[in-house]
């Protein structure tokens, strides 16, 4: 598709248990998204979310199907492909287990330093402190939390130290696996917005994954629904939440309950 920064097409991910049993995580996965874009995915555990955000990542080679970013084959059923630098510094993920992402003798400056360094972002040290400020004022956080430990911060300040990693590599395309799943409902809004603000600043695609269509809505520009490693209905946000087609993207409209605490927060736009 011209214009498009990814594009996944007929992507298939089977994972082998035994000679007799195959499990068929993703079947005919076919989309694309466009620079400045933010899609989400929605389904319920164990649909293909995380599979085909792993996929994307390079991860998992598919089965079938190729993955294009800027019309470069990235990932292919036909041979194993060896990602430049450049292609994995700009895709990258923020994870819903910041605890699990990052190292916990390491402190918030060596955490940021090890991304800049890593991107090739910074050569100077000058530079390197210079770009960590910036960094650390772009996601809600102080110039003395420089020194502080993952172990010394809340959940909500240690996922803001993980957008500030990914954001070190200057990504054009972020995939965000449930990156609020794992917080207090009262800190969900805050990240939500900041991922907002930072995209309109910086304009950089996302692949937004979430079982919450609320969250889905606020924040997306389309989405595409998954139903047991299919997508099973796709389109811009307002129309899928007003004009559902498909039953499974009924049923999950009407298990929402509002108000919903996360979008009545990030509708009064609190950071």
């Amino acid at each position: 598709m011209a214009g498009a920064l990814l594009e996944v097409e007929h992507l298939r991910v089977d994972f082998p248990v035994t000679a007799a049993y195959t499990i068929h995580a993703l079947a005919d996965i076919s989309f694309t998204a466009k620079p400045g874009e933010i899609i989400g995915l929605v389904g319920e555990s164990g649909c293909g979310k995380s599979t085909l955000a792993r996929t994307i990542m390079g991860l998992y080679q598919p089965c079938q199907g190729t993955i294009r970013f800027g019309g470069t084959v990235i990932s292919s059923a036909e041979r194993l492909i060896h990602r430049s630098d450049a292609v994995k510094r700009d895709i990258q993920m923020i994870f819903q287990d910041a605890d699990g992402a990052l190292n916990p003798y390491m402190t918030v400056e060596q955490l940021i330093t090890e991304a800049l360094v890593l991107g090739r972002r910074c050569r100077h040290q000058r530079d390197i402190d210079s770009t960590i400020s910036a960094l650390l004022a772009q996601v809600g956080l102080e110039e003395w939390h420089r020194q502080e430990l993952p172990g010394e911060l809340s959940g909500g300040q240690r996922q803001r130290i993980g957008i500030a990693r990914c954001l070190g590599m200057e990504p054009g395309l972020i995939i965000a696996d449930e990156p609020i799943a794992a917080l207090d409902v009262s800190i969900q809004a805050q990240i939500l917005n900041l991922l907002q603000q930072l995209q309109r600043e910086r304009h950089f695609t996302m692949l937004f994954i979430a079982h919450d269509l609320a969250v889905i809505r606020h924040i997306c520009d389309r989405v595409f629904v998954m139903y047991e490693g299919r997508i099973v209905e796709a389109g811009p946000v307002e129309r899928v939440f007003t004009q559902p087609q498909h039953t499974y993207t009924k049923k999950l409209l009407q298990s929402i309950l509002y108000p919903d605490p996360v979008y009545e927060r990030s509708k009064r736009n609190i950071r």
